[in-house]
């Protein structure tokens, strides 16, 4: 029977269905809204819908991220550190470092020699550094965020943004223009300062090859550049980064049940029930 990994991050949701060889069957995802409780049921539901399958035939259900106790017919809760490790792990097995940069928070995992979690930083306590940093630049900029990553690789050169608070790096960015600094320019120096920081932190776990980058940030080509210039080799990204998190717990969940541990079905349905 499939099993299933769902991630409720931040600022957006995943799911992901895998068969028992660890074959991705189905995926989704989506934005995260108010109420996690009714739109952890409506995705997990619509990667259902792919597969033709029923929540009950699924064998396990591992949720993960910061809304994941707000699964009900979730299984087990695991940390998204765990996960993101065990997913990483499947797509690079020689990954040491993974880098995810999230909506609200960034990352730094170091896995072992056997792909375990050694060691792992975290920037939780302000927006620098992570999705919503770049979200509030690029508007102040007039540009989609999905737009940041080619823009700043048309720089010849790069504006410095010294500020890490997101107000005073909005001012910064207005001001820099102001003085007739190019956006492709701005963007650049923007992408820079923001590598620098993660690779600070993530410098306290000590940086070895493979670095991994994942979460959303890792969508854009500019930052991971300037990563790769911070760190001085390539950064692996996955071609889907925004997944790493819930493919890792639909693989823990695989992993508990070869381990003998099996999922209460009826009291899964009694939960999703009381929900509905």
């Amino acid at each position: 029977m499939p099993f299933a990994g769902i991630d409720i991050g931040s600022t957006m949701t995943k799911v992901i269905l895998v068969d028992q060889q660890e074959k991705i069957l189905a995926s989704i995802i989506g934005p995260t809204g108010a109420e996690h409780r009714h739109l952890a049921l409506k995705v997990m539901d619509e990667a259902l819908q792919k597969t033709g399958l029923a929540l009950e035939e699924l064998d396990f259900i591992v949720a993960t991220g910061y809304g994941r106790i707000n699964v009900p017919f979730a299984d087990k809760q695991i940390t998204e550190i765990t996960c993101h490790a065990r997913g990483i792990r499947a797509l690079f097995p020689a990954a040491r470092i993974i880098i995810d940069i999230g909506g609200q928070d960034s990352k730094g995992i170091k896995l072992d020699a056997e792909g375990k979690v050694a060691n792992f930083v975290m920037n939780d306590k302000c927006a620098a550094g992570t999705g919503r940093f770049l979200e509030v630049i690029a508007d102040t900029l007039g540009l989609k965020l999905d737009q940041l990553g080619d823009i700043s690789l048309k720089a010849e050169t790069l504006v410095k943004i010294s500020n890490t608070c997101t107000v005073f790096a909005e001012h910064e960015v207005t001001s820099r223009l102001s003085e007739g600094a190019s956006i492709p320019e701005i963007v650049a120096g923007l992408h820079e300062s923001i590598a620098g920081r993660i690779v600070n932190m993530v410098r306290q776990l000590g940086i070895e090859k493979e670095v991994v980058a994942t979460g959303g940030g890792a969508k854009n080509i500019g930052l991971v550049k300037a990563i790769e210039e911070k760190v001085g080799f390539p950064v692996l990204v996955p071609s889907e980064p925004f997944l790493t998190g819930a493919l890792g717990a639909a693989l823990v969940g695989h992993d508990f049940v070869k381990r003998g541990l099996r999922p209460d079905h009826e009291r899964r349905r009694e939960r999703v029930t009381f929900f509905q």
